[in-house]
């Protein structure tokens, strides 16, 4: 089945004339809106670009943007959304490697991006979601829609290719399908499903792969809140105006929420479920904020390879962990029926309950692979498996329990140490709000443990005060070589759009000399 009419519905429904679609700060689109946009998008990109062509899209949230997801696979077209946060060099790169022919962005996104669209080898049309930009205004184009039946597709053919957040290294394409994005919907529907009255309001960029959440929703026929970016007045003024009651976060923008007046002010009392991934949530920010929003929260573990997530742990769980079964909120949760889950070492070989391994995951949801790279297509999935780079533990009741990206343990003084025990240890201290603890060069450990610290706003604490009770912290709940070597307060941390914190640049940035 194409995208869109996994999404939309193969059939038109009479209430879609009337049914909320997509809610913008500027409307509401219908049902019948969007399909009718996707099926214009679906014509024009059939002019701009030829069968199998790459079809990149650089632009904040916005209706047409929902819409090009669905109507570039219809076209039988590869939709490429790429992230507005890229340096020009870094567009480029993504650009060429994808063979873009086309570039679909707002007026500010391709003036910015004008470096990269001139070098760009394989680019040959540039075009502007706001009128007056680009080579040809998407206005005009599906004005006069091109005639013809759509390229033939098939469900494994590539719909999007999505570029990994580059958290541990170069970033990568990531060939998602019809099929595996269907299977992700799927799975969430399943294991998190939203209620018949449930409005879903999504904040994080179309341009992650978290953006299956609204296909999820629209296939649930639930409306989607779409704020052009995250922005907590923003989001609370459409919370009152739309009664959203689900919504999906990522810890950072939590505790963003948690911070503002809006928290209280009444804007938020329709929401009934955080929903969160990503990057793992503080018990004492869960705790918080179940007491102060009176919300409920389900977990989701995936990743880009997984066409979203594999892996719930859904509000009960959550519920027993904060009445204190802390095992609960340290965990991931159960795989979704259809999802195979595998802890394994070195050799391949699967490891005891409760021992440490690489989270390894078989699903209709897996990608394709990763585009014009075979070789890290090989190393990534291997017999049908997809090896996540993560290092976790299964219990003897089938709970996934994370405990660090595998590049992410830092090797000291000849001992293992995972970055993620040190970050727990470290968060609930009251001035922190956020912590990210990586390993850098050391000529007598070999990787020095180092923390950097996000104080929490209207903290008034001396610095070096707060440095000397986290060390003494980190000392009182951890063996000596666990403990950092190194705090460094910062004003913040690098984290890509879906609140990850970019550990490689934090490494970066913590290795430049002071000043």
């Amino acid at each position: 089945m194409q995208l869109r009419d996994l999404v939309l519905g193969a059939t038109p429904l009479a209430a879609d004339r009337t049914t909320p679609g997509i809610i913008t700060p500027k409307g509401v689109l219908t049902r019948a809106d969007v399909r009718n946009e996707v099926d214009l998008l679906a014509a024009s990109a059939r002019v701009i670009a030829p069968p199998g062509g790459r079809i990149a899209i650089l632009a904040d949230n916005r209706p047409e943007v929902v819409a090009l997801l669905l109507a570039i696979p219809a076209a039988g077209r590869i939709a490429v959304p790429l992230n507005t946060r890229l340096t020009s060099s870094e567009l480029l790169h993504q650009l060429d490697h994808a063979g873009g022919v086309a570039l679909v962005g707002t007026g500010a996104e391709l003036e910015r991006a004008q470096p990269a669209i001139a070098a760009a080898a394989t680019l040959e049309t540039t075009v502007g979601i706001d009128a007056g930009v680009g080579d040809i205004s998407l206005s005009t184009l599906t004005a006069a829609p091109a005639s013809g039946e759509p390229h033939p597709s098939t469900d494994d053919d590539p719909a999007w290719i999505i570029y990994t957040s580059g958290t541990t290294g170069q970033p990568k394409g990531v060939i998602l399908t019809a099929r595996s994005l269907g299977a992700a919907v799927g799975t969430t529907a399943a294991s998190r499903p939203l209620a018949p009255d449930d409005t879903y309001l999504y904040p994080f960029p179309l341009y992650h792969v978290s953006a299956y959440n609204v296909l999820h929703a629209l296939a649930r026929q639930r409306p989607v809140v779409l704020p052009r970016q995250f922005d907590v007045d923003e989001i609370a003024d459409l919370s009152a105006a739309h009664r959203v009651t689900a919504v999906s976060l990522a810890p950072t923008m939590l505790r963003m929420v948690l911070d503002h007046p809006a928290a209280t002010d009444g804007r938020l009392a329709t929401w009934r479920t955080v929903a969160y991934g990503a990057a793992p949530m503080p018990p004492a920010l869960l705790a918080e904020a179940a007491e102060v929003l009176g919300v409920e929260f389900a977990q989701g573990y995936g990743m880009t390879e997984l066409s979203g997530n594999a892996v719930f742990l859904p509000p009960e769980a959550h519920r027993a962990g904060l009445a204190g079964e802390e095992r609960l909120l340290r965990a991931a949760g159960w795989p979704a029926d259809g999802v195979e889950l595998r802890v394994i070492d070195t050799a391949g070989e699967v490891v005891p309950a409760g021992e440490p391994g690489e989270i390894t995951i078989r699903a209709r949801q897996v990608c394709a692979g990763y585009w014009d790279d075979p070789e890290a297509t090989a190393r990534t999935i291997r017999g049908g498996w997809l090896h996540t780079g993560d290092l976790g533990t299964i219990d003897d009741d089938g709970l996934l329990t994370v405990v660090d990206r595998l590049k992410d343990i830092i090797v000291t003084g000849g001992e293992n140490v995972a970055s993620r025990e040190v970050e727990e240890v470290l968060e609930p201290h009251a001035a922190v709000a956020r912590v990210a603890v990586v390993g850098l060069p050391d000529e007598r450990w070999g990787e020095a443990v180092t923390a950097a610290i996000v104080l929490r706003p209207g903290t008034d604490a001396d610095p070096d005060d707060v440095v000397a009770e986290l060390t003494g912290l980190a000392a009182a709940h951890l063996a000596g070589f666990k403990v950092p070597k190194r705090i460094e307060l910062v004003r913040e941390l690098p984290v890509n759009a879906g609140g990850k914190v970019m550990k490689v640049e934090l490494r970066r940035r913590l290795l430049l000399p002071p000043g």
